[in-house]
């Protein structure tokens, strides 16, 4: 069986690290051919039947990759008889030969959600929306399998199109971020004493700038004693004005905008905060909520969905676009022992029900079922 995956658009750490944990845990098939087309920077796991492929069209610009899988990528699928074209990114653009099934995947809400599509200035980045939007729709209407991460935007799709062969296959934590029963070596780079964690990166769909305003509504005896650490590539307008709140409220030392950080140093980060925060109000499968369950600590999260689909009862909610709320939620559980050990412990039990093993099981298994049946 061979398998060609059009990972291009995979350039960021999510879409990366999906494809890493899927491919580290392949089925047991011998005869399993994967041809897989990725940028550079993805390294894939060392198995013979796992080959890189690459292409002398330009594909760095979306522009002229959309024309590749256009005409480049069916001539191809055509020449290697391939049996099964994925494409994770959600947007398939090919015509493939008779007999070749196609799998796609949706992990873009952005286009779906009118919170924030309207958050987002009129320009480039709208229009790329709006066309994005159609292309998906259209992508998963007419694929042989979708994929879905999290039900709630499986039911999204599903009040917009009909999809003919719908899975949702939530994703996995990784090993390195279950450390909730080890006792991890404190990073010099963290700052001494107790600290509140949010890792995002910086945008207006993710709620830094509010997160900063509840923290500095807590009672001045909490805000002095702990840190607020916000982890995450920058966007420079939005630092500016946390920044400058921090400093007309006096907490230039509390709230410490740290920046990105290598992904191999987020589980110490996790592990040694008092509280993990998550004030996303736009996420398909949120993957950073799943690796602070890992840690075990007390998770503080957005209500909106499906942020509680994942939590369930083991993280206390607020509404991410309201300090207040935030800043309540974050007075509850710094004020209150025993419900930081309360959390703590549902946060463990909760990450059990997330491994990347059985997602790539799973996923695979339909993938696959695709040309046995």
């Amino acid at each position: 069986m061979k398998i060609v995956i059009n990972a291009l658009s995979a350039r960021l750490g999510g879409g990366q690290t999906y494809l890493k944990n899927l491919l580290t845990h392949l089925p047991e098939q011998p005869e399993l051919e994967i041809l897989v087309y990725a940028p550079p920077s993805l390294r894939l796991p060392d198995d013979r039947r796992i080959h890189r492929a690459t292409t002398n069209w330009p594909t760095e610009n979306p522009v002229l990759r959309s024309l590749w899988e256009r005409f480049g990528l069916p001539r191809i699928l055509f020449r290697e008889k391939v049996d099964v074209l994925f494409c994770p990114g959600g947007v398939v653009l090919s015509r493939v030969p008779n007999g070749c099934k196609v799998v796609t995947m949706f992990r873009n809400m952005i286009p779906f959600d009118p919170e924030a599509l309207a958050r987002i200035p009129i320009g480039l980045q709208k229009v790329r929306n709006f066309i994005l939007k159609r292309v998906m729709l259209r992508s998963m209407a007419n694929a042989d399998l979708t994929i879905f991460i999290s039900d709630h935007a499986r039911r999204v799709i599903q009040a917009l199109t009909r999809v003919p062969n719908p899975v949702t296959i939530p994703h996995g934590i990784s090993a390195a971020f279950r450390t909730h029963a080890q006792t991890l070596q404190r990073p010099g780079w963290l700052p001494t004493g107790d600290y509140l964690l949010y890792v995002s990166r910086f945008d207006i769909y993710k709620h830094q700038l509010e997160v900063a305003s509840a923290f500095a509504a807590l009672p001045s005896d909490l805000a002095r004693r702990y840190k607020l650490l916000l982890i995450g590539e920058l966007d420079d307008a939005l630092v500016r004005r946390v920044t400058e709140l921090a400093r007309t409220k006096g907490l230039e030392s509390q709230i410490v905008v740290v920046g990105p950080i290598a992904y191999a140093d987020l589980p110490a980060a996790y592990h040694h905060a008092t509280v993990n925060l998550f004030a996303s109000s736009c996420e398909n499968c949120p993957n950073i909520l799943l690796e602070a369950l890992g840690a075990g600590r007390p998770v503080l999260s957005s209500d909106v969905m499906p942020m509680p689909e994942f939590g369930v009862d083991a993280v206390d909610y607020f509404t991410p676009t309201d300090p207040t709320s935030i800043c309540d939620a974050l007075a509850r559980v710094l004020q209150n022992e025993t419900r930081r050990i309360e959390l703590a412990a549902a946060a463990a039990r909760r990450s059990a029900d997330f491994d990347w093993a059985n997602t790539s099981r799973t996923t695979w298994r339909h993938i696959t079922g695709l040309v046995t049946k």
